[in-house]
């Protein structure tokens, strides 16, 4: 197939590779100028995939028009979440509708609009839905494109969307699963990030394996709450975009998330933190996006709003560990 990818981050860069060695046709397009003199001088992706040769037939350009010129069958998207909307309003000026399937591979909620990002990239686009799906699961990057083995999800309102994307990226290192239930395969891809924040901010504060167990576990719960009165089914967070990304997110060196909320336990502000990245932590903006869309819904999601004080009001992540602490007491639930 012929395939445009937008955005050449680290996991954009990865996809591509795999999407090379299954034997398609990659056309990546990005406006990150040190990215594309590395990838035309080194063949490699220095500032977000170091370390990972690319081959020459993988042509990265910032000319939007070249890179959709030769009219691909699947378009991804794999800019950051808050600002899809705006990458794609170029795309919108030339881009012609013939059936193309997107895929999302960013893992947030737009903040004011509280969209979905397949949702945001229906609006913009103005294709059916049933053209639009998403990637999501316990997947870093760094180690797909090291072909260590992963499994993630496929997912799209239409099971065949799904099913077309799960044939184009499955391979012998990129296990992929089907699945209909985009809404919550996507809250699953964007809430995990929120209870990554509080992973780490509880090894940087030096709670113990008890208290991170803890926040995950009732982390996913709240993920599940909210999934469920926005449409999801329960069930999607027990699979690999809910607890297998919540997992991985929580645990894992290369977590961008949990590295944040580390640092901020350790004791340094988020302006701090974010000022030295490179990458996106896509659970800061999101979690805006959680707290208020749960407000509105009255759902409780007692660690987003602990995590939301502790990141925009300045609130103590010891306090904010007290006050979880000391809530009121409960019956275990799956919606306790």
């Amino acid at each position: 197939m012929r395939i445009a990818m937008i955005g050449g981050g680290s996991w954009g860069t990865a996809l591509a590779l795999v999407l090379h060695e299954n034997g398609h046709s990659v056309r990546c397009w990005t406006i990150d100028q040190q990215s594309l003199e590395d990838i035309r001088t080194k063949h490699e992706n220095t500032r977000y995939l170091p370390g990972i040769p690319i081959p020459p037939e993988i042509q990265y350009s910032d000319d939007l028009a070249w890179v959709l010129s030769d009219n691909p069958e699947l378009i991804v998207n794999a800019v950051p979440s808050q600002v899809t909307r705006k990458a794609l309003e170029p795309v919108k000026s030339i881009f012609k509708d013939q059936g193309q399937i997107w895929v999302s591979v960013a893992k947030g909620i737009e903040n004011k609009t509280y969209l979905r990002i397949s949702q945001v990239i229906h609006q913009v686009m103005g294709i059916p839905e049933k053209q639009i799906g998403v990637l999501s699961g316990p997947s870093h990057a760094e180690e797909v494109a090291r072909k260590i083995p992963t499994a993630i999800v496929s997912a799209s309102t239409d099971l065949e969307t799904a099913r077309k994307i799960q044939q184009v990226f499955m391979n012998r290192y990129l296990r992929i699963y089907a699945n209909d239930d985009i809404i919550g395969v996507e809250l699953g891809g964007a809430l995990k990030n929120i209870i990554a924040l509080a992973a780490g901010i509880c090894d940087g504060a030096g709670y113990g394996d008890n208290t991170k167990a803890a926040l995950m576990t009732r982390g996913l719960v709240e993920m599940s709450r909210l999934g469920v009165v926005m449409g999801a089914r329960s069930a999607t967070f027990a699979g690999l975009s809910g607890m297998g990304d919540l997992i991985v997110t929580c645990m894992s060196r290369h977590s961008r998330n949990r590295y944040v909320g580390e640092q901020i336990g350790k004791g340094r502000s988020l302006k701090e933190v974010l000022d030295e990245m490179v990458m996106v932590a896509e659970g800061v903006r999101t979690a805006e996006s959680a707290y208020e869309l749960a407000r509105q819904k009255n759902v409780e999601m007692p660690i987003t709003e602990q995590i939301y004080k502790v990141l925009f009001q300045d609130k103590s992540p010891s306090q904010a560990m007290l006050d979880l602490m000391t809530r009121a007491s409960k019956i275990e639930d799956w919606g306790a």
